[in-house]
């Protein structure tokens, strides 16, 4: 195996590196640019002590304080089409790659399935460890494999879709396998004809009756996702945030009629006969908090879900106020929100 020379670093802001905005330093930074580099870097030792914290676009994450472990920056590029027949295309890329700007090449190439993802923050090798989705459609509903590296034994290995144990917002990643595996390279099923168009979400079918667009193709998808996050979140290039802080809660059916008889007007959607899936956003604003703002720290006044940086907010100040809401939204409701965002203490 031809040998890298992966680059190490100390006393790295890493201001820039998440999306939040929280200054924070780490003594030990690494960056890594190809899957061999992880090989270089357990021959030298790396892991057999603390198993590094493992970064991608930050875009998930909150620093409570400078990270005592070390830092690995995955910066992994490249896609790959490893199958195409059929109308079915396999295609593997690189876990550093941006996400958003994997879609809008799918959908610049006429790949479908992938559409309703646009503009979710992050890299590629993040999506699968936290299954993001979107209006109607999930990471698990397109994904093949992943290829990983286990820094416990420093050997390469590939996961199959039922290895990950995807859940909402959750994986096997987020669990078990926390923290002793990077992602290196992730294979996705796209369609290249007869694209399943996913429109069953009220805000996309608003959308789409506005613009008087009937058989919506995927860029129109593509196109109408665009539109509605932009004018429900805030760019993090202008103002300091992880997208959207809280999971939304699925509570049980019993609890939910309870809830309804005192809130009729409550949104939900039900994911089978005892699960039903409450926006948190409802939850937030409803107890007060959307637009509130304590000290630099502030929920956007135009989605409470998100937490905003309006300046120099520390992650233990934001931390806080996340806690506030949690609070509040349990008093109101008996529900508890859990964060979607990755704490790093």
């Amino acid at each position: 195996m031809n040998r890298s020379n992966p680059q190490k670093k100390t006393d790295v802001d890493l201001t820039s590196f998440n999306t939040l905005g929280v200054s924070a330093v780490a003594n030990n930074f690494v960056d890594v640019e190809c899957p061999k580099d992880l090989y270089e870097l357990y021959e030298g030792g790396f892991f057999e002590h603390d198993c590094p914290f493992v970064l991608g676009g930050g875009s998930n994450i909150l620093f409570l304080e400078n990270p005592a472990q070390p830092i690995l920056k995955v910066s992994i590029k490249g896609k790959d089409i490893i199958e195409d027949s059929s109308g079915r295309l396999k295609v593997k890329i690189g876990a550093g790659e941006n996400w958003h700007e994997f879609v809008t090449w799918a959908v610049k190439n006429n790949y479908g399935s992938v559409e309703n993802l646009a503009l979710i923050p992050g890299t590629v090798g993040a999506a699968p460890i936290q299954n993001i989705g979107a209006y109607g459609v999930e990471l698990d509903e397109v994904f093949d494999s992943l290829e990983l590296f286990d820094m416990r034994d420093g050997i390469f290995k590939t996961f199959q879709k039922e290895e990950c144990r995807f859940g909402y917002r959750d994986s096997i990643f987020k669990k078990a396998l926390k923290r002793v595996v990077v992602v290196t390279r992730v294979t996705l099923n796209l369609t290249t004809e007869n694209h399943q168009i996913e429109d069953s979400y009220k805000s996309l079918q608003s959308y789409l009756s506005e613009k008087r667009i009937t058989e919506p193709s995927i860029k129109d998808i593509y196109e109408a996702v665009i539109d509605i996050r932009r004018s429900k979140l805030p760019d993090p290039n202008l103002i300091g945030n992880a997208g959207s802080f809280f999971k939304n809660p699925i509570i049980n059916r019993k609890q939910f009629e309870e809830l309804h008889k005192r809130y009729d007007e409550m949104p939900f959607y039900e994911l089978n006969s005892e699960e039903i899936k409450i926006p948190a956003a409802w939850l937030i604003e409803k107890t007060g908090w959307k637009g509130k703002r304590i000290g630099d720290v502030g929920t956007y006044k135009n989605q409470a879900l998100v937490i905003v940086n309006h300046g120099n907010a520390t992650g233990s100040e934001i931390f806080s106020f996340s806690k506030k809401i949690q609070h509040s939204v349990f008093e109101e409701f008996g529900i508890e929100l859990v964060p979607e965002v990755n704490i790093v203490e």
